[in-house]
């Protein structure tokens, strides 16, 4: 008999540490071992559920592994012993892989399982895997994210929350270990809707704030009373002061890859084409986004997306040669 989802939740501010396993909790599997889905599995790891783990690469298993999670060789078979699967993916040919493809978790699942699927994925992606789910008398949510690894280490993420109400009420417990609060958006494709809303404003916000940046730099403001007093001041997101801090030390961690914010707006983009949507700001920071991750990949770097700050002063530095700047100064 399927354990049922709906228990308290005293174990959701606890940390992450091995704990003993709880039989009476459902079986989870989580697939997808990077920055975000590893702490999200050693959330519930940590709060006493049998997790078992799937990624591509083994290695990044073993953490979990020896902290007593069980490690699949493959999705099929992960799914098979879960009564709930979670993934946290890079991209919608990833999620499709490893859920629908040759091997996936769809193709050995039981009948009424549930699926949680908490990548940054395009709308119609989610809505396809929740009617391929659901062909198969499985559920299917789509729960992507708003947060950074720390915040994940934490339990403090937002998740925004597509699917049937009543699958999302089941599951609300389990999502309180990983978020401090989840939201039911609508029906299948609305969570991660919702996701590209919030990462519109993420990807735009930071253009903006290395625009003033920039402005200021070229205007002959001293570099670190700029960064110190926009930081004060009411219209610097708690997040950007952060990202302040990477501009002030020249260091750009990637908290949050350049490459995955293009990425994301890539899928922007390509939703508001299909939307027939009006996004001209977004558009812009797309192509600056897309410059300078060129730019990195030549470099061999990965770093946060936040570089962009460092993107815009140096256009601002070289913009009286136009060509320097590949015309994104107006």
């Amino acid at each position: 008999m399927t354990p049922d989802i709906m228990h308290d939740e005293q174990h959701r501010d606890e940390a992450p540490g091995a704990r003993r396993i709880d039989e009476t909790r459902p079986r989870v599997g989580f697939i997808g071992m990077g920055g975000m889905g590893s702490r999200m599995a050693s959330r519930l790891l940590g709060a006493g559920y049998g997790v078992t783990v799937y990624n591509r690469a083994r290695s990044r298993t073993h953490p979990l592994e020896q902290r007593g999670a069980k490690v699949a060789g493959e999705p099929a078979t992960l799914a098979a012993g879960a009564d709930i699967v979670f993934s946290s993916v890079a991209d919608d040919a990833a999620v499709v892989s490893v859920l629908a493809g040759r091997g996936g978790a769809l193709t050995a699942a039981r009948p009424g399982t549930i699926f949680v699927d908490m990548s940054t994925v395009a709308p119609t992606t989610s809505r396809s895997l929740h009617e391929a789910a659901a062909r198969k008398g499985m559920a299917f949510l789509d729960a992507p994210v708003s947060g950074t690894t720390s915040i994940a280490e934490q339990g403090k993420l937002v998740v925004f929350v597509g699917g049937e109400k009543a699958v999302y009420e089941r599951c609300k417990p389990i999502l309180s270990v990983l978020g401090r609060v989840s939201f039911h958006m609508g029906p299948a494709g609305s969570g991660a809707m919702m996701k590209l809303c919030v990462n519109t404003l993420l990807g735009v916000g930071m253009q903006a704030l290395a625009e003033a940046l920039a402005l200021g730099l070229k205007g002959g403001l001293e570099r670190d009373r700029l960064l110190d007093v926009i930081g004060q001041t009411a219209v610097v997101s708690p997040s950007q002061v952060s990202k302040l801090r990477n501009a002030g030390s020249g260091a750009y961690p990637p908290e949050f890859p350049l490459r995955l914010m293009l990425k994301d707006f890539r899928l922007i983009a390509e939703t508001a084409m299909h939307l027939s949507a009006a996004m001209p700001g977004t558009a812009a920071a797309l192509r600056t986004c897309s410059v300078e991750f060129d730019r990195q990949s030549a470099a061999g770097r990965d770093e946060d997306f936040s570089s962009i700050i460092r993107a815009m002063e140096h256009m601002a530095r070289d913009s009286t040669d136009a060509s320097a700047a590949d015309g994104l100064v107006v």
